[in-house]
């Protein structure tokens, strides 16, 4: 079914399809996955404001570790819940808090190191995130953009070429090449996050249209906790996206 096709990798045709083949004990619904999608993000915001805390308490060495943690822990939790829906009603708050380490301590040192020439980016960060994704959501919800097969097709197509794109530049300075308009606030350099931030927050759409057809095809109640995940690690991936592109532009203050 080529409706299923998204541009997030957790959310797939494949996923859900085998989820209506598993017993359960009720039925996925929007707003259960909308619920769980809240406390997942309450999770996000426990752990980012702990790390803040021990970052601006000059436990920067606690600050790093955690930021590992999160990185490490997120990526095996995401896969265990990928290759296994039925565990995302378990890991996916303990994602939640994981991945609020790294966005707390991502935000804390960014924002230590542009206080002077750009004060106050997180909150513009997060503002501008919680903006997007409103408009997402208006614009889904009330059918401005429609989420056609072409559609999810471009936006699959992208996303995947975004992430080729990023392993081989991380490839790449493994073996010290580097390529510096993927850090620097040159004009092109500017113009990439761009795209990105644009690609990030048209995948909000395809993780709307996937949820509200789970719920529409009876999936089974666990695969609420399973979109919500989903859900998530786009809003996590739009803000670090938007925070780099403020990062961008306020080094091209100087």
């Amino acid at each position: 079914m080529a409706l299923f096709q998204s541009g997030n990798p957790t959310l797939s045709e494949k996923i859900f399809n085998r989820s209506l083949e598993a017993s359960n004990n009720g039925v996925m619904t929007v707003r259960g996955s909308v619920a769980k999608f809240g406390f997942l993000m309450l999770m996000v915001i426990g752990g980012a404001a702990y790390t803040w805390e021990l970052y601006y308490s000059g436990q920067d060495s606690t600050v790093t570790a955690l930021m590992w943690t999160g990185v490490i822990g997120g990526l095996i939790c995401a896969l265990i819940m990928s290759f296994k829906p039925t565990t995302a009603r378990f890991l996916a708050p303990i994602y939640g808090l994981l991945e609020g380490f790294f966005v707390g301590a991502i935000s804390a040192i960014l924002n230590n190191a542009f206080a002077k020439q750009y004060p106050g980016i997180i909150f513009q960060a997060v503002g501008l995130t919680l903006a997007v994704a409103l408009a997402m959501f208006l614009l889904y919800n009330f059918r401005i953009i429609k989420v056609t097969e072409k559609f999810r097709s471009v936006i699959f197509a992208a996303t995947a070429g975004i992430a080729l794109f990023y392993l081989i530049a991380m490839v790449l300075r493994m073996f010290h090449v580097s390529m510096p308009f993927m850090y620097n606030a040159s004009p092109l350099g500017i113009g990439i996050s761009l795209f990105v931030v644009a690609i990030a927050a048209l995948n909000l759409l395809l993780d709307f249209d996937m949820i509200e057809k789970g719920a529409q095809m009876g999936a089974p109640k666990y695969m609420e906790w399973y979109g919500a995940f989903g859900l998530l690690v786009t809003i996590v991936w739009l803000y670090i996206e938007i925070l780099k592109l403020l990062s961008r532009l306020a080094s091209n203050r100087n």
